[in-house]
């Protein structure tokens, strides 16, 4: 197990594909997926021809890659995985922060802990100078962890989306903080 990163409650290792059958049982928990894609089921091909190969991609600006799966240090259970990925494969200078967690790892703090290591970690380790996260405004529980990880409110925009779902006509939100800015925060 390539160990990424870890917390005090949390441990971000490196997806492999024997993780698929827990990447099934987390696309397919409809409040899991409620703002990503309406809550619809994800198949197992899917998962392995189009989930997998992109969790596993190395990103060459650093050096590893943007997905982790998180595990709860003290159980071993997983409870999901975040995201910290250049927008660019050649340039650590912009990355977007995500995660997707089971229900069960909600409103434990995960997601905020975990979204503030690897915050920290861009920022002291790998060169990146802003992060950024989206998720439809409607999303409020999400938006919560941005605001608990330190990023702020920027826009509010409209994209088009393949697919409609419900809360979409409300459009999504973006968020960020820059590199000035957290040092600025550690400071006091």
């Amino acid at each position: 197990m390539r160990i990424f990163l870890e917390t005090e409650r949390l441990v971000l290792r490196a997806f492999t594909e024997a993780d698929e059958e827990p990447l099934l049982d987390l696309d397919n928990d409809p409040a899991v997926m409620r703002f990503i894609n309406g809550g619809r089921p994800t198949s197992r091909e899917a998962i392995r021809e189009q989930t997998l190969p992109r969790l596993l991609h190395d990103y060459p600006c650093f050096g590893t890659r943007g997905y982790w799966a998180a595990q709860e240090k003290a159980t071993g259970t997983f409870l999901g995985w975040f995201a910290f990925r250049p927008l660019s494969d050649d340039s650590p200078a912009v990355v977007e922060l995500g995660y997707r967690l089971n229900t069960s790892a909600w409103g434990n703090g995960y997601a905020a802990e975990g979204s503030r290591a690897l915050i920290r970690k861009g920022f002291t380790d790998l060169g990146v100078e802003r992060v950024t996260a989206n998720t439809m405004t409607v999303n409020a529980r999400s938006r919560r962890v941005m605001e608990k990880a330190g990023l702020s409110y920027v826009r509010s925009f409209t994209d088009d989306w393949p697919d409609v779902i419900e809360g979409s006509e409300h459009g999504d939100v973006e968020y960020e903080l820059t590199r000035a800015e957290w040092e600025r925060r550690a400071v006091r």
